[in-house]
């Protein structure tokens, strides 16, 4: 998968129908991949803090993980070393008892988060 590849897959998730909600709310798509990386890591949807950002994992969830993983900051937030996935790519919204769940629809060819933004990742 090339740059232009994962270029023209943003313009897609910003542009699909399902997502005109978070595009409204002026909200991008938060995930991080590039055609060189070898560790993909999938989680949920980002959390507030990580959609305010734009930074996947920028919450004390994302410390915990790279503590776990071994491996500094800027080694896991380099998109060659680290693919950052989620299963959706907007924050779903606060809830009465935490976040909301992933919206739960999917687009016109049946993807979702990881395999849509990384199709090639295995």
């Amino acid at each position: 998968m090339t740059a232009p590849d994962l270029e023209r897959i943003r313009s897609e998730i910003i542009a699909d129908p399902e997502n005109a909600w978070a595009t409204a709310a002026n909200y991008q798509p938060i995930y991080v991949a590039d055609e060189a990386a070898r560790i993909v890591i999938v989680g949920q949807a980002p959390g507030r803090r990580a959609q305010e950002s734009r930074i996947p994992w920028n919450d004390p969830s994302g410390a915990r993980l790279i503590e776990w993983l071994g491996v500094d900051e800027t080694t896991f937030r380099d998109p060659a070393q680290f693919a950052l996935l989620p299963m959706d790519f907007y924050y779903p919204g606060k809830g009465a008892h935490g976040d909301l769940p992933l919206a739960g629809t999917s687009p016109p060819d049946g993807t979702r988060g990881s395999s849509r933004a990384c199709p090639t990742f295995n």
